[in-house]
């Protein structure tokens, strides 16, 4: 009891001095950390506003020899609806069912795009989710297609061609727009873009050579951002530069690799590059047809940028004749069953891996299906993982059962394996034997027990991946006050549940859920026999109160999931156990718990 009582001690001890140091050193240190990084950028975006840049290479230029040019930087930084107003005289409205923006004829660059259909809080009062942001501001990004020509084909479209309206007022799911442009060498570019109800754009190029001589020229497609995301990366995440491109397959690149290289994957035909955020992404579908060059790249000249780019091989327009390309760009929501529909209906190879389903793609992928299923019956994200962890234990049932069953075996032999202990005593390597051949005799796999959980390792990751990345769980509902599946219960002990005025600290942050959770948690490990051993005792007795701090930042829905699956595990595990005539520990552990023992004799 004493040495119960030091234990005891010694982790309240551990805990407040983790505690008190996150609180008084960690926090303010990282808080400090995080205005001086502000305070820097803003600095920075000052210094924009005061000098004028030099552009960086034009259209038609290349770099290493074969890409499009990097870039071009503006002289100012403007705000966003100030970048917009002083270029909307050369703008061509888009409004769809999904979409609102514009295409700016300079460039003919989709530089201005928002998702009307996400918010970007809770509140539906909130601000729409803005995508694309012209170049001359700080959070600039966008996606621009041209050509790289040469002296016999005179100035292609590039960054800086202004395009003429020639049909169509506005870019809408049922009406296209057509822009033109006609250089001194008597090649036409008409460019016809068109957009579906959601997010893919197409762009149809027909090039008319009017001259006397053939032309050659070659098409270039980028995606370039001036910043990064704001929010933190997390390791389960992939955010950044992605594409599916030939031999190389799926592509995934962080933003902070290509700052120190960029990524050149081989010459390829077909596949598709682009950028991608966590529920975002603008992705450039080339023709399918004709090899190209592409990249992930960083530049730190001008203004820094990141810039995902491809140049096709050159393709040659004979005299009096013309020759047609088609581009297609994703610019919106990554929805499933939207990303799904695209990669079937445009033959484009493994678009749904613009979605990070993990390692574990052959289980986190069926498990979103299902999870969507049941949404589709009941309407309600947070029930649909409440019936997806019902098939869940229904299909680990057998397993469950022989993990039960080897339990049950296990404590049956338990005063055997005391007579081991008291007949062997310390000659460990003759009781190892011994117990061996016991369970030879018994025909008992001391394994077995741990195979069911082993298995739903991969079972809670990609749960836990299809929470965390598909946008159907943001903003997703629950019940009561939980509003958004996706973000951590936003209630906390220590402020007694919003009661009080304050928030309480990340560290001490403990919500309903979790402590939902914790108590499910710690009525499981009660329906088995205290262990012998006093260390393992502690720990099964403190490792509730862990998880419950551990998951307090976790997303909701997860919590939610493992509380239910903790429900029914223990109501599983007593009818197993009933079964194999086992008397369930559950209330006489909880008995023991609360039940002072005698002080030793002396």
């Amino acid at each position: 009891m004493q040495n119960n009582r030091n234990y005891f001690i010694a982790i309240a001890l551990s805990v407040l001095i983790v505690l008190a140091w996150q609180f008084f050193y960690m926090n303010p240190r990282l808080e400090a950390q995080r205005q001086a990084e502000q305070a820097a950028k803003l600095q920075q975006q000052s210094q924009q506003a005061q000098t004028t840049q030099a552009p960086a290479a034009g259209a038609g230029a290349a770099v290493n020899g074969s890409l499009p040019a990097g870039g071009q930087t503006a002289p100012t930084v403007l705000t966003r609806d100030q970048s917009v107003a002083k270029t909307s005289s050369s703008r061509v409205v888009i409004d769809t069912p999904a979409l609102a923006g514009s295409i700016n004829l300079e460039g003919a660059r989709l530089d201005d795009l928002r998702l009307k259909t996400y918010h970007e809080t809770v509140d539906k009062s909130s601000p729409i989710i803005t995508l694309f942001s012209p170049a001359d501001t700080k959070d600039g990004y966008f996606t621009e297609l041209g050509y790289v020509g040469s002296d016999a084909t005179g100035a292609v479209p590039g960054p800086s061609t202004m395009w003429t309206l020639s049909s169509g007022d506005k870019l809408t799911d049922k009406t296209p727009v057509t822009l033109s442009y006609t250089n001194d060498k008597g090649i036409t570019f008409s460019r016809t873009i068109s957009v579906d109800d959601r997010y893919m754009f197409t762009i149809t190029d027909k090039i008319a050579n009017s001259g006397q001589a053939p032309v050659s020229l070659s098409s270039y497609g980028r995606v370039t951002r001036y910043n990064k995301p704001e929010t933190p990366s997390a390791y389960v995440l992939h955010e950044g530069f992605i594409g599916v491109i030939g031999d190389d397959g799926l592509i995934e690149t962080k933003y902070a690799a290509t700052e120190k290289e960029a990524t050149t994957p081989a010459k390829s035909t077909g596949g598709w590059l682009g950028m991608t955020d966590k529920y975002w992404a603008a992705t450039m579908v080339p023709p399918q047809s004709t090899a190209y060059d592409a990249r992930f790249s960083h530049f730190s000249d001008g203004t820094p940028r990141y810039q995902a780019d491809y140049k096709q091989d050159a393709v040659t327009v004979a005299p009096s004749q013309s020759i047609e390309l088609k581009n297609l760009v994703f610019a919106g929501a990554k929805e499933v069953p939207v990303i799904d529909r695209y990669e079937t209906s445009y033959s484009i190879p493994r678009f749904d891996r613009l979605i990070d389903w993990g390692w574990f793609y052959f289980i986190t992928k069926p498990m979103f299906k299902l999870m969507d299923f049941f949404f589709r019956y009941f309407g309600n994200f947070g029930v649909a993982i409440l019936c997806t962890t019902i098939v869940v234990k229904a299909l680990f049932f057998p397993l469950a059962s022989k993990q039960y069953a080897s339990m049950a075996n296990m404590k049956r032999m338990q005063p055997k394996m005391e007579e081991l202990k008291a007949k062997f005593g310390d000659d460990r390597m003759a009781l190892q034997q011994a117990t061996m051949q016991l369970y030879k005799e018994e025909k008992i796999n001391p394994i077995a027990g741990c195979w069911p959980v082993l298995l739903q390792i991969p079972i809670f990751f990609s749960l836990y991946k299809v929470i965390y990345i598909t946008i159907e769980m943001r903003h997703a509902p629950f019940f009561g006050w939980i509003q958004d599946l996706s973000a951590p219960d936003p209630t906390s002990i220590v402020n007694l549940f919003g009661l009080l005025p304050f928030a309480a600290p990340t560290i001490l942050h403990l919500g309903v859920w979790p402590m939902i959770m914790g108590v499910t948690m710690f009525l499981q490990m009660r329906m088995n026999p205290t262990p012998p051993d006093p260390t393992q005792a502690m720990i099964f007795t403190w490792m509730p109160l862990v998880f419950m701090f551990m998951l307090a930042s976790f997303p909701a829905g997860l919590v939610i999931y493992w509380a239910w699956n903790n429900t029914l595990s223990v109501i599983q595990q007593s009818i197993i156990m009933r079964r194999h005539g086992v008397k369930v520990e559950l209330f006489d552990n909880l008995k023991g718990l609360f039940k002072r023992k005698p002080a030793p004799s002396k």
